[in-house]
């Protein structure tokens, strides 16, 4: 390859330059292999292992993001190198896909080989010295050094790692980690007394089903993650230049050394925003998998709508009766339909709240959908001298679904940009309803609520469907 190399530093890192560091250490090692690393890997080893002034760990999360192929693996290889053989750490390296968790394990296996040091057959307490045993069962792959520590090689599940504890958590593929899987093994590393996760991964593509390296994303550059470093190669906005090989050498450290410009060239058939994703390291701030795209619902943002005095509620109760959300619509005067969530709290705190809003001398109709407390509302509403509410069927709650989903398409919806309804409304998917086809919505993130975004759904109903009245024309003989 020609002299050419791609960007070693991040595009973006909140890690600092020159922090006191065991980095050197792991580097080091890794060289006694007779193998070299490049200038990023180190760069980013030295930052995964700075301390504080304590001596412990100045990062106990540390999240790596860069494209596909350019060699994370040989960073999470060299530091549980030193792991295991100069910190005698127990560690547990996790992957999406067995084949990766497995790929892993003969990476390290293969370094230790190389190193000298000889496979024994038996465990650790009878082995002599520079030796390890190794468990090669696929999926259950296990390391331990003479006089060292541990590593076992797992792939991910929703409650693997429950029980166990760990120095070192490692979350290989980090774009498919889930809160499932973290609460399962979040925990596994607060028993060590210098505990650290580790997590390498790409930005989310459409397939991906992991939140939770995104979550720490956004906590990162909203300034509120502690302890956690962050180093990523992404570009920040889309683009259609998806040709121009010095973008390429911008957002691939390894480009020139281990990537070829050809290889890249090749790539290119993907499309612009898989490439854009994989190969660029853009990071979407909506789902690719949602039925409607952050594109779409922002495009649709008004902040200074011109509205009609008459307002158009809808309540929904959750599925599991916990919460009920309450959103409000308005025709705007040049014929679009405006909508904003209010709010979404416990269903316990009562009714009240929801009856202060209805109200409104501009209330015009009322929709409460959610058989746990629609009957209760309109009972309440009944009570305090309101119009009774729009009890919604089946068939009406998929035709809402369907009018609000049209109405985004063809632009006749407009909205504030609301942080909370956006969120749902950028990351959610169909749901079925009846035997007939039809859909409602739920969310794509297991721990999202998505009663907000079904209210705003019945209040856009409400107001598009609405007929205006036919004035009475007055006749005269």
């Amino acid at each position: 390859m020609g002299s050419k190399i791609g960007r070693q530093q991040p595009t973006y890192t909140n890690v600092p330059k020159r922090l006191k560091s065991k980095g050197s250490e792991a580097v080091e090692l890794y060289k006694s292999t007779g193998q070299q690393l490049f200038e990023w890997q180190e760069l980013q080893i030295e930052g995964i292992m700075s301390m504080d002034p304590s001596g412990l760990w100045k990062y106990v999360k540390y999240c790596v993001c860069v494209s596909r192929r350019n060699g994370k693996g040989e960073i999470l290889a060299a530091r549980e190198l030193w792991g295991i053989v100069e910190a005698g750490e127990k560690i547990c390296h996790t992957a999406h896909r067995t084949t990766t968790s497995h790929d892993a394990f003969i990476r390290l296996y293969t370094l230790l080989k190389k190193m000298g040091y000889e496979e024994h057959s038996r465990k650790k307490a009878e082995m002599p010295e520079y030796s390890f045993f190794a468990s090669k069962q696929y999926g259950l792959e296990h390391i331990e050094i003479n006089g060292g520590g541990v590593i076992d090689f797992r792939t991910r599940t929703n409650n693997g790692g429950l029980g166990e504890g760990f120095d070192l958590l490692i979350i290989d593929e980090a774009q498919e980690y889930t809160n499932k899987q973290e609460s399962a093994l979040g925990y596994t590393v607060s028993a060590s007394q210098n505990p650290q996760t580790i997590l390498v991964g790409t930005p989310p593509t459409a397939s991906s089903g992991g939140d939770v390296f995104q979550r720490i994303r956004r906590a990162i550059i909203d300034g509120v993650a502690q302890e956690t470093g962050w180093s990523e190669w992404s570009i920040q906005q889309l683009t259609n230049k998806i040709d121009d090989p010095a973008l390429w050498y911008e957002f691939n450290p390894s480009l020139g050394q281990l990537i070829s410009e050809r290889n890249v060239r090749a790539e290119l058939s993907i499309g612009a925003i898989d490439f854009n994703i994989q190969r660029l390291g853009l990071w979407l701030e909506y789902s690719q998998q949602s039925v409607i795209s952050g594109a779409e619902w922002s495009a649709l943002q008004d902040d200074s709508p011109d509205l009609c005095p008459e307002r158009y509620f809808g309540v929904k109760y959750g599925h599991d009766g916990a919460n009920v959300a309450l959103s409000v619509a308005a025709k705007t005067k040049d014929g679009r339909v405006f909508v904003e969530a209010i709010d979404i709290v416990s269903a316990r705190t009562g009714n009240r709240w929801i009856l202060d809003y209805l109200g409104n001398p501009g209330t015009t109709k009322v929709v409460v959908d959610g058989a746990s407390g629609q009957r209760i509302l309109a009972d309440d509403m009944k009570a305090s001298g309101l119009k009774p509410p729009i009890l919604p069927k089946v068939a009406e709650i998929i035709s809402a679904s369907s009018i609000f989903e049209q109405m985004i398409g063809s632009g006749q919806i407009t909205h504030t940009g609301q942080p909370e309804l956006s969120a749902l409304v950028t990351n959610c998917e169909h749901r079925a309803i009846g035997s007939g086809g039809g859909f409602g919505y739920k969310a794509l993130a297991d721990d999202q609520d998505i009663t907000l975004m079904e209210s705003a759904v019945l209040a856009v109903w409400a107001c598009a469907t609405d007929k205006p009245r036919q004035k009475r024309q007055s006749i005269s003989y």
